[in-house]
Parts: C-alpha cells; structure tokens; sequence
C-alpha cells in the first residue's frame, strides 16, 4: 500500500475484539510520541462503531493525557453513556500497555430543519494558485533532511500555507497569531461519511498550535519549544468530504503560562463553514 490517502484509511479500520472494545495500530515512526491526531481520529472511530450510523457527529472533546509510543497498539474502550431521541453519547478510553493516555467524548445529533448563519470565509487566493508545501521547503532548502522527505512521502494531505512560508526572525517581526492553509487528502477515502470525519479530525491536530508560534519563531525553522496538545475539542456543523479542498483558518488569542491557546475555523471552496476547532498547547522553551 504506498498511497498515503489509502495508508491513512488503513489506520482508521480498528480491529474490533469485544462489542465496545478495539484496538488500533500505531505506526512504527522514528518519533517520540504517537501524533495526537491519529489517537484522536481513532477514537472517534471506535465511538461511531457503536452507533447506529444515522447520527453524524455534532462535537467531540477530548483530553491528551501521555503521550502515546509509536509501534505500540493502541486499545479503545467505549462507554455507551446515552441513546436518547435525538442525540447519542459515547465516551472513549485509549490505553496502551495499561495506562490511559487519552480520552474524549462525541455526541451525534439526528439532522434536523432549523435556522441558519455563519461568519464569512476570509478572502484568501484559491489552493491551485499556491505551492505545495513540499515544493516550498525545497525552493527554501533545496534538498530536504531525510526526515522532512520522509514525511512528504508518507504525508496523507495536500497542505498549502496561504502565506508564504517565514524563515527568519526578521520575517516574523510584528506578525500577528494567524495562519491559514488549503488542504485535501492526496487521493480518495470512499464513501464513508464516517472515515471522512475522522479524517478531519487526525488533519485538524496537525498545525493548529502553529498559530500560538507565528510571532516566536518561524514555523519551519528550528523549533525553540518542546510542544504538547493538551486538548482538543470540534463542532462539525455540516457534511463535508475530507478528500476536496477545505481552508483551515487558525488564530491564537492567547498566550501565557506556558500554555497557548489556537481557534480554527474549517470552509468548503464555497465558503460554508464546515467545523469549528478549539485546541490548548503546553509551550516550554527547549533549554529554558
């Protein structure tokens, strides 16, 4: 299997052992940690497994608890905390070798007629006129670390900052804490409303807290703080596909005690907002 889409649907099929347990693989991967996204796309799989799959997820929070170790599998324990008429709650407990190192809880809501608003989509270029972050790092580096060109292989999403890419101080000098970027999974994910939920859910971790570092330092340079998600929480306000184009809007409103805190807003190309993303960082200067 060497399409990175097709990789990232394998991770998402957990192995079901009991009727409210699974388990997940966890990719051998030269890092210290299992990447929070994956733990938290897999729980949500585990949770919609248990449903009657007529209920989309409305909202998801979840806590990071230890970090996971790669190549170790990891176990999924559902609570079926409520069936009611219109909405349906699990609870979710990720354990590996023993010790829980994350859990959250997803409620799923009936579709039903109602009101509607939304803010705007920010005027932004579309993705096609901006290149791919694979080919900005190399216009930068010319040829990549064996790390970073191990990771654009196995990377499962088309990522395009919609700004160019901030290398030095000098660059970062006044920026404000925002970022934003198109992205789309590399190829198809099928039909699955499910999988393309979890999907979102495994890109959504994958840069929010960049916005908490847009004034510190640049994003792609050497990274002067030891970073870990503390949380995480989604509002998915309307069916999307994962594999088409999404602009992934991120702020930071603040900053202190060596925690952060980053906001993201999730638009289709036509400027339906699709999820609502909050997440917490622990920042700690490396060395500090």
């Amino acid at each position: 299997m060497t399409n990175p889409a097709e990789r990232l649907v394998d991770l998402l099929d957990l192995e079901r052992i009991e009727e409210n347990i699974f388990r997940g693989r966890s990719p051998e991967e030269r890092l210290q940690r299992v990447f929070g996204g994956q733990v938290a796309g897999q729980a949500l799989v585990a949770a919609g497994r248990t449903t009657d799959g007529e209920r989309p997820v409305h909202s998801l929070h979840a806590y990071f608890l230890r970090p996971g170790r790669p190549g170790v599998p990891i176990v999924y324990q559902v609570e079926r905390v409520r069936d009611g008429r219109s909405f349906t709650t699990r609870r979710v407990v990720a354990i590996q070798q023993g010790r829980t190192i994350f859990n959250l809880t997803a409620s799923f809501h009936q579709p039903e007629p109602g009101f509607e608003h939304q803010i705007p989509m920010p005027d932004v270029p579309e993705p096609e006129s901006l290149p791919k972050l694979g080919d900005e790092l190399r216009e930068h580096l010319g040829v990549l670390p064996e790390s970073l060109e191990r990771m654009a292989r196995r990377q499962p999403f088309d990522i395009r900052y919609v700004e160019r890419l901030r290398w030095t101080p000098e660059e970062i000098e006044g920026a404000e804490p925002r970022s934003a970027v198109w992205m789309r999974a590399v190829g198809p994910l099928g039909d699955d409303p499910l999988v393309h939920t979890c999907a979102l859910t495994y890109a959504s971790d994958m840069m929010l807290l960049d916005a908490v570092r847009v004034p510190v330092e640049p994003l792609w340079g050497p990274r002067g703080f030891d970073m870990a998600s503390l949380d995480h929480a989604m509002w998915f306000h309307r069916p999307f596909r994962t594999d088409e184009w999404f602009l992934y809007e991120q702020e930071s409103p603040i900053a202190t005690g060596a925690r952060g805190l980053a906001r993201g807003q999730i638009y289709d190309r036509s400027g339906r907002l699709l999820v609502s993303v909050m997440q917490e960082g622990l920042f700690r200067k490396i060395g500090g």
